[in-house]
């Protein structure tokens, strides 16, 4: 008996200090469960992760470690330290919902802030933003709501007289370190590493909470200033090691060898073009007849993936041009642009060759006035070598028709005054929002059929135009019409007596980015019930993510007037490759090699490429693998790998991937060059 009195007493003494500690701290607590339910629905509406455990540890244990710091204010001015960290959460959480909506990944502060040179980026993103973005404002609305309730009970007066400020900062920083530091002890070595390196960063949200996430990625956003400084000796060490075995295996000639040595190139970068628009009719008219005649006629690579971050098209262009991945921090447009890179244009100057781009948008954006000089175009020809008015507007610039049609006398110029040449042309118009429905002109999505009428006991004609106003049959519409611009350059090039000699590489630079509900609705729409089928109804095609991630493919073709070139090259290559692979690819074909490419000739590795993307995902003949989640989708009747096999893959992947960011970071090519010529010279 004794021993429970002893006990009814210790609860007794407890019982007012815990009732004790949530009346003093109300302002506290409000902005812990507050910011934690702001922190939790980002993730609910983006990754969609609600329950998961880890993201809420580290959350809610940073929730508590920044608040603990409030106790050192006096009680009357705490609110407004709570209010501003509560406001910088709704920041976040608002950037990274509308973030997620349009690239599937969340915020890196280096886009961000150079927002106002990737113009068109922005512009897109202006046409994804919902309301549902912004519900995150209502949680700093609800707490100085509880600050004005709490300041008319006398709450910040009673609380001047009783709190122990130091003695509650002490307590709640250790509860909040002990906590953060166990969670870290739990941490595998291979989230470090994804910590460390943040090129996948839905998994680092997955894994670690929104809060730790952005805070990694302002720390990552200073790397370009930081970590060039330190470090350098390790990542030239490395990187003298991969090259000097790279280049140790010898690569034998094969049958396209040589081949294009002497042709003038032109790059055509097709905005946007996914390669399932290639198979789509409606109403038996082809969405793009045009890149369907061009892949009949020349060189069809058919599964074809670029290798995109951030920078979407800038990303493009600098794989395309360097066969190195895009930055794990920013992008290389706007951060690195001042490094020494190996590229297509300096590799045909070295041969003889004049280079130019041309592009019908603004020189600045994506910073291109100062990246194409430093990639080795010779010449520019951007929106102010173009005649641009109120008439031949259409998206975000010059249509294609109008930018075409004016490009047409410049190349003609520029075949008349060089031996031999190399562009590359940047198309405008399937550019995203795709919502210049005027212009686009007519082409029918709808559905056409039949069906029978109760009442007057006859069959009518039904249209659905199920597609009418939603992204995706905007995007279908946007796209004839760009390949339908892109016709009439064919046919320029076709009829006009130059460009014999010239080869035509047309390649989409990247997916539209919509939504795989979108997708979903296009493969199983149901006209007669006018749903959309689900899985078990007959026809139900599973839409899911790995179906999204393969259906992210470009067309790739390489083409030309010449009849006596088309029949060198012309056939369907199936091989996986990637957009790093151009560069091998072409430099066989035409003569010309860099010894710092991450790709490979696909002709000379064919079936045993790789693919790898910059979020750690990769693609191989047998596999695609998802870095955020461990698992994969065999591409062989449901092959069983082995796990010997997976983890191969997932250490070259984040090799290359560690060598070529520390080539973009370091400025290792131009560093080790520098050095190597220098060391010759003496």
């Amino acid at each position: 008996m004794k021993k429970k009195a002893n006990k009814k007493i210790d609860i007794a003494k407890i019982f007012p200090k815990v009732i004790g500690y949530f009346m003093n701290n109300r302002l506290f607590l409000s902005y812990v469960i507050l910011s934690l339910i702001s922190v939790i629905t980002v993730r609910a509406l983006t990754i969609g992760n609600l329950w998961d455990y880890k993201p809420f540890v580290f959350d809610f244990t940073l929730i508590i470690i920044i608040g603990s710091f409030g106790y050192l204010i006096k009680s009357k001015k705490q609110f407004h330290y709570y209010f501003i960290w509560l406001i910088v959460f709704t920041l976040i959480n608002i950037i990274n919902s509308i973030y997620y909506t349009f690239y599937v990944s969340f915020a890196s502060v280096g886009l961000i802030a150079s927002i106002s040179q990737v113009g068109e980026v922005a512009d897109s993103l202006y046409e994804k933003i919902k309301v549902l973005d912004f519900i995150y404002i209502i949680f700093p609305l609800i707490f100085y709501y509880i600050h004005r309730i709490l300041g008319k009970k006398n709450y910040y007066t009673l609380l001047s007289k009783v709190e122990k400020s130091k003695t509650l900062f002490s307590a709640t920083l250790a509860v909040g370190l002990g906590i953060l530091l166990f969670a870290f002890a739990c941490t595998s070595k291979t989230d470090y590493s994804r910590l460390a390196k943040q090129w996948n960063r839905e998994y680092l949200v997955e894994r670690f909470g929104i809060i730790l996430y952005q805070g990694n990625d302002i720390v990552q956003s200073l790397y370009p200033k930081i970590n060039s400084l330190f470090g350098y000796d390790e990542a030239a060490r490395k990187f003298k090691e991969f090259y000097e075995e790279k280049n140790s295996i010898v690569h034998n000639a094969n049958e396209y060898t040589g081949i294009l040595e002497g042709k003038n190139i032109i790059f055509v970068h097709m905005e946007s073009m996914q390669q399932f628009l290639m198979d789509l009719e409606f109403n038996g008219e082809a969405v793009t007849p045009t890149i369907r005649q061009l892949a009949s006629e020349g060189m069809y690579f058919s599964n074809f993936y670029p290798q995109i971050s951030v920078g979407t098209s800038s990303d493009t262009e600098f794989t395309l041009n360097t066969s190195l991945m895009p930055a794990n921090s920013g992008t290389v447009f706007v951060s690195y642009y001042n490094r020494e890179y190996v590229s297509i244009p300096k590799l045909l100057k070295e041969k003889g060759y004049y280079t130019f781009s041309m592009h019908g948008n603004k020189v600045d954006m994506w910073n291109r006035s100062k990246m194409h000089p430093q990639l080795g175009y010779d010449d520019l020809f951007f929106e102010e070598s173009f005649n641009v008015t109120e008439d031949n507007i259409t998206g975000l610039g010059i249509n294609d028709y109008a930018f075409f049609e004016q490009a047409m006398p410049i190349l003609r110029d520029i075949e008349n005054n060089n031996t031999n040449y190399m562009g590359t042309i940047l198309t405008l118009s399937n550019h995203s929002p795709f919502d210049d429905l005027d212009k686009y002109g007519e082409f029918d999505l709808a559905i056409h059929r039949q069906e029978y009428n109760e009442q007057t006991g006859q069959m009518e004609d039904v249209v659905d135009d199920y597609l009418d106003d939603t992204k995706m049959g905007n995007y279908i519409r946007s796209a004839h019409y760009a390949d339908l611009a892109l016709k009439e350059f064919v046919e320029y090039i076709k009829n006009d007596e130059l460009f014999n000699n010239t080869v035509f590489i047309f390649y989409g630079d990247h997916d539209a980015k919509l939504a795989r509900s979108e997708f979903n609705y296009l493969y199983n729409y149901d006209p007669e019930t006018k749903e959309v089928k689900k899985e078990g109804d007959e026809g139900y095609y599973n839409y899911d993510y790995y179906a999204n991630e393969l259906n992210k493919k470009t067309p790739l073709i390489i083409w030309s007037k010449n009849e006596e070139i088309r029949k060198k090259i012309n056939k369907e290559v199936s091989y996986y490759m990637g957009m790093y692979d151009i560069l091998p690819t072409i430099g066989n074909m035409m003569g010309f090699s860099s010894p710092y490419a991450l790709g490979h000739d696909i002709f000379d590795i064919k079936n045993d490429n790789i693919v790898i993307f910059p979020n750690g995902n990769f693609l191989t003949e047998k596999v695609y693998y998802n870095n955020s989640t461990g698992l994969y989708l065999p591409l062989k009747n449901n092959e069983e790998l082995e796990s010997e096999y997976i983890k191969k893959y997932q250490e070259y992947t984040e090799q290359y991937l560690d060598i070529s960011n520390s080539i973009i970071v370091h400025d290792l090519i131009g560093k080790i060059t520098m050095n190597e010529d220098s060391d010759s010279n003496e």
